[in-house]
């Protein structure tokens, strides 16, 4: 029985462009990808005995049936392949979910390129790529293992190099916000006055989000987080991830991120989840 273990990160969008509809409920959009040090963890065996697909996960709030991504993954590889499945899967969960960090889109290109390699299947990024676009619109990404422009609905991946390692503090408050839900209303919403939504440069990397502008009209403290990380001198940019709940500052000096976490928790929120990393 061969075993892998393999970390799975997470990812923060450096900048996001929605374009416009697309007319099949997703939007045209573009954006810059990297993943980051935050992730987690999969363990994986191959049993020469037992058939079918086995899966658990630490994390009760996972779901385990046909919304599962990693399971999907797993189902999804064995069909196009033929190959009988013959697989235990272990995942512990580092990333929150609902978080606009791709824990879920993570874990399940992961498990494609895990079996891709333990059953020999050779098959090339570009099939893994078409294969995850059916699970999820970040699982392309994800199975580029790279820093990537991503076009269309985000299956269109374009890997590339940043410039330079970026020192990061992720924070998450304790809710989580609907990605469709926020993609609906980037249309109709308008800005808070007060609130920076414009392009911020910083480390040769420039960072803006379109989607701040509808998830801030509705959750109103992710604007306040933003808006007070900005002011925090030890701070070079702050954005929304995605569809959000996370927001991201990227950091003049590595060794700031337990400084402002601790600030942060004191002046805004005792329960906000923060997370010191890098970009990979």
């Amino acid at each position: 029985m061969q075993t892998m273990q393999v970390l799975a990160p997470a990812k923060i969008n450096l900048s996001l462009k929605i374009l416009g509809d697309r007319g099949d409920g997703f939007h045209e959009i573009e954006t810059l990808i990297t993943p980051i040090s935050l992730s987690d963890e999969l363990r994986i065996k191959k049993s020469d005995s037992e058939k079918g697909i086995e899966f658990r996960c630490d994390d009760p709030t996972v779901p385990m049936g046909a919304d599962n991504l990693v399971l999907r993954a797993a189902k999804a590889f064995f069909t196009t392949t033929r190959l009988e499945p013959a697989v235990s899967i272990e995942l512990k969960k580092k990333i929150p979910h609902g978080a606009g960090l791709g824990g879920g889109s993570s874990d399940a290109a992961t498990t494609l390129l895990v079996l891709n390699q333990f059953f020999e299947t050779n098959l090339a990024r570009d099939e893994l790529a078409r294969l995850g676009s059916t699970i999820g619109s970040d699982v392309p990404f994800f199975v580029f293992e790279s820093a990537a422009l991503c076009r269309g609905r985000g299956e269109l991946v374009t890997p590339t190099k940043l410039p330079e390692r970026l020192s990061l503090l992720v924070l998450k408050p304790d809710f989580t916000v609907p990605t469709a839900w926020a993609y609906s209303r980037w249309h109709d919403s308008r800005e808070i006055p007060g609130v920076t939504y414009a392009a911020q440069a910083f480390l040769g990397q420039t960072f803006v989000n379109d989607l701040e502008r509808p998830v801030f009209e509705k959750f109103i403290f992710l604007a306040q987080l933003k808006m007070w990380l900005l002011r925090q001198p030890e701070v070079g940019a702050v954005l929304m991830s995605g569809s959000g709940s996370t927001i991201f500052a990227v950091l003049r000096n590595k060794q700031d991120a337990e400084a402002i976490a601790e600030r942060v928790r004191d002046q805004l929120d005792p329960e906000l989840w923060t997370c010191a990393c890098e970009t990979l």
